[in-house]
């Protein structure tokens, strides 16, 4: 009881208050660093996830050390007032804040093992989207239709989750484009190929792939010309998917090469439409 009732003494208000003004340094600091490391990793691309690791692991420095120099400096604790106080907390910790503590060894384990890293585009569970932060309680994941989820770190230990470009500033897009079964897919998958080396958002130091196939979906039997190719900035996923989409489209139909034909049992009787006079009347 008497390393208690140090402990408690310890605790009066200059001392509370110093401890007070030294978390919110940390926090200044914690963000100043933070913004920083941002500007520099926006100015300079190929560092910018770099440059985002790097923040995560400032913050969780600026907060162990903030914690540790409130202990040992402001709080001045003798070898067995720090056993005491470290029981006490101990047994806070366990009890009503497990939960919390499990965040925190998760967030710090995820920054050691870095399955994934801040900028990375990650699925997990029913989300994709890339990482915005790595925090001390809860990883935050922006969404490609711009939503921000806040997904607790623990989760991250126990369930499965994929990273798409692992660390990389690059990552591969995989587009898939389908043609009438007997469209000349020799001339449809030379021109996707050109559609997708000319854009802008392809990283040519990596290899455009084109793999071509027969499918058989409920609606049509077609020959689908699967594109795969690295964007140069896992930043520019959609727009390379949108660009490389705009220009196949408007080879093949430059070039006449067909969709593929709805299977009859799946065309209604009010879709129909006759066909004008000197033209197919086989569906599109």
């Amino acid at each position: 009881m008497g390393e208690i009732g140090e402990v408690m003494q310890l605790l009066n208000a200059s001392r509370l208050m110093a401890a007070l003004v030294i978390v919110v340094l940390a926090i200044i600091a914690s963000r100043l660093i933070t913004s920083t490391l941002d500007r520099f990793g926006e100015g300079n691309a190929r560092r910018r996830l770099t440059a985002k690791y790097a923040a995560s692991i400032s913050r969780f420095v600026i907060f162990i050390g903030a914690v540790a120099f409130i202990l040992i400096n402001v709080l001045d604790l003798s070898g067995e007032t720090w056993i005491a106080l470290s029981a006490t907390i101990g047994l806070t910790v366990g009890f009503a804040l497990k939960d919390t503590a499990a965040s925190l060894l998760s967030g710090l384990l995820i920054l050691i093992d870095r399955p994934f890293t801040v900028g990375d585009r990650i699925s997990f569970d029913k989300y994709y989207g890339e990482v915005r932060e790595i925090g001390l309680r809860t990883v935050r994941i922006a969404t490609l239709d711009d939503n921000l989820v806040s997904i607790p770190t623990n989760k991250f230990l126990t369930d499965p989750v994929a990273s798409a470009n692992a660390g990389e500033l690059d990552m591969m897009v995989q587009m898939d484009f389908f043609i009438a079964i007997d469209a000349d897919f020799d001339l449809a998958r030379d021109l996707a190929h050109e559609a997708a080396v000319t854009s802008k958002y392809v990283f040519l130091e990596k290899k455009v792939n084109l793999l071509v196939s027969d499918e058989m979906t409920p609606h049509f039997y077609a020959t689908r010309i699967r594109v795969q190719c690295y964007v140069v900035d896992c930043r520019f996923e959609r727009r390379l998917a949108s660009d490389v989409t705009e220009r196949i489209k408007t080879a093949w139909r430059k070039h006449g090469i067909r969709t593929p034909f709805v299977l009859e049992h799946q065309v209604r009787r009010a879709d129909y439409v006759p066909p004008a006079e000197g033209r197919s009347s086989s569906p599109a």
